[in-house]
């Protein structure tokens, strides 16, 4: 089988040439906001209180470079009744987004935006009457309705919080634990292999991902994850404000960003994990637009665990935000081009070309081994018969 040795070792350095190429951060993109606005009305308006984004939105974006799109949307619009079915206008508005977008070539990130809580009952609260498997069943149902499309990943929860005393009465980051294992082993009994990225508790931010002001730290407790096919990441958010929430377009340092990312860096690999950013910002000034190219080198330089980034945000709506890069009048937001100088490299057009060549390349030579194998494996049995 020396033939087939060969034809693998040459179809190997293309293929590491191309991944050198393409680069190991995979999915770099945006939050497009706009179906999670409205909370305080349930279910609301929809173009009133609430919108999907739209396919101008998912073109603006992929023509600028970036290639996943997270839609933030609320738990209770999407599936109104606990453990119900799911609302159908509700999904088709989904539907239209995920498919236009996925169709076009990009990756959606589902992102129930509800902080680990269901008309602002936390799961998992003691006493409480949102349970694991409640959270369970909104994703086995979107896990059945998404399995065919391995360009949709699934998100768990956006930002759990309030499963701590010290943030507010709820459960604790172990509770959380059995919320996202139930939801994850639901998905996969779905027959679904998506990706999937899981939060931790305490607003899941990177900075605080080792401490324990929100109960045991996540560092410790989310270790316990469990996803039969091994196809998970841990999100995190992180914002560059005094206090990481993100309220505040004031940025503390140059270096901030990258120095709240570097022990989650460290512990991702330490334990053989993977990370992905949900949040981070950062308005059009000249210190935060340093800030945030610093922050994305960091993640740029440890691609070994880093598979991703989504920017928070762009929206049509709230377009008076520092944050928001929705084009106004036509004209990018400052804070673009520094995103697209991280962005997950697109093989030129000659890449394509270079595969074929090389698989091509490959097949010809392992032809040429194996007719030379068998050859030499006539030319060995005709010795043989002369000996005997």
């Amino acid at each position: 089988m020396l033939w087939l040795r060969r034809a693998l070792a040459v179809g190997a350095v293309f293929l590491i040439g191309l991944s050198t190429m393409w680069g190991a951060v995979e999915f770099t993109g945006i939050n497009l906001n706009g179906a999670e606005y409205g909370e305080t009305q349930i279910p609301g308006i929809y173009g009133v209180d609430y919108i999907y984004p739209s396919f101008s939105e998912v073109n603006h974006f992929l023509e600028k470079g970036m290639n996943t799109f997270r839609v933030p949307f609320l738990w209770e619009r999407i599936q109104p009744v606990k453990s119900g079915p799911l609302d159908a206008a509700e999904l088709e508005r989904l539907d239209i987004f995920v498919d236009y977008a996925t169709g076009s070539g990009a990756h959606v990130i589902l992102d129930p935006h509800n902080f680990a809580a269901y008309y602002g009952e936390v799961i998992g609260a003691p006493g409480g009457s949102v349970t694991a498997d409640d959270f369970a069943s909104l994703w086995f149902q979107l896990a059945t309705h998404y399995a065919d499309n391995d360009r949709v990943i699934f998100g768990l929860m956006n930002e759990p919080v309030g499963l701590g005393d010290s943030l507010r009465p709820g459960g604790t980051t172990e509770a959380w634990l059995v919320s996202a294992n139930t939801a994850i082993a639901a998905i996969r009994d779905a027959g679904a292999s998506n990706l999937i990225l899981v939060p931790g508790n305490g607003y899941t931010g990177a900075w605080s991902w080792l401490d324990d002001f929100y109960g045991t730290p996540n560092g410790e407790v989310m270790l316990g994850v469990v996803d039969p096919l091994n196809n998970f990441a841990y999100e995190v958010h992180q914002y560059m404000d005094a206090d990481s929430s993100g309220r505040s377009t004031e940025v503390v340092s140059p270096t901030i960003g990258a120095e709240r990312l570097a022990d989650f860096t460290l512990w991702l690999r330490e334990n053989g994990a993977r990370g992905f950013l949900g949040e981070f910002a950062a308005s059009g000034d000249p210190l935060p637009l340093t800030a945030l190219d610093i922050m994305l080198d960091h993640i740029d330089a440890n691609d070994d665990v880093w598979i991703g980034w989504t920017y928070w945000f762009a929206s049509a709506w709230n377009t008076g935000d520092p944050f928001n890069i929705e084009p106004v009048g036509g004209a990018d937001r400052p804070q673009l081009a520094v995103l697209q100088e991280h962005l997950a490299a697109v093989p030129e057009p000659g890449t394509v070309c270079l595969l074929a060549v090389g698989l091509g390349l490959a097949a010809f030579l392992g032809r040429r081994a194996q007719a030379a194998a068998r050859q030499g494996g006539g030319a060995q049995r005709g010795e043989q018969e002369r000996n005997h």
